[in-house]
């Protein structure tokens, strides 16, 4: 599979438990952190700061795409086997909202239990407009 379908691509993204999260900061410099997250439809995605220790909840990547929406979302697996290497990257704009989307709470909390009793917010909404894959071979690895 060196070229994948989009739903196969969107398979492979939401498949994982982490992805990571490309803004841009105001030097122009990408900024990068691993997020969780829950797709909202075939065409969302919905991550939310949570309760783990910080010095804000402010965090850059809000700051980042208040300013600029445009990012990128990235899942990738790597083995020793090469023939099952893959990545899927998601372009798309975001927003910020401190209200949680519809169905957004219930979906992070079934992908992470330790949300249950963790207060979530700000929000950021992935639009993704576009999906871009590769892998190296037939059958790519999950871990």
């Amino acid at each position: 599979m060196t070229r994948a379908t989009r739903e196969d691509a969107w398979t492979l993204l939401v498949s994982q438990p982490v992805l990571i999260l490309a803004t841009t900061a105001e030097s122009g410099r990408p900024h990068l952190v691993p997020i969780t997250f829950s797709p909202l439809d075939s065409r969302r995605i919905v991550s939310a700061v949570d309760a783990k220790p910080k010095a804000t909840r402010e965090l850059r990547r809000l700051e980042n795409i208040r300013r600029d929406g445009r990012v990128s979302l990235l899942a990738h697996h790597y083995e020793d086997d090469w023939s099952r290497l893959w990545w899927v990257r998601a372009d798309g704009t975001a927003s910020v909202t401190e209200t949680a989307p519809p169905g957004s709470i219930e979906a992070l909390q079934s992908r992470y239990p330790q949300y249950a009793d963790h207060v979530l917010g700000p929000w950021i909404v992935v639009e993704v407009e576009r999906l871009s894959a590769w892998a190296a071979g037939k059958d790519p690895g999950r871990p």
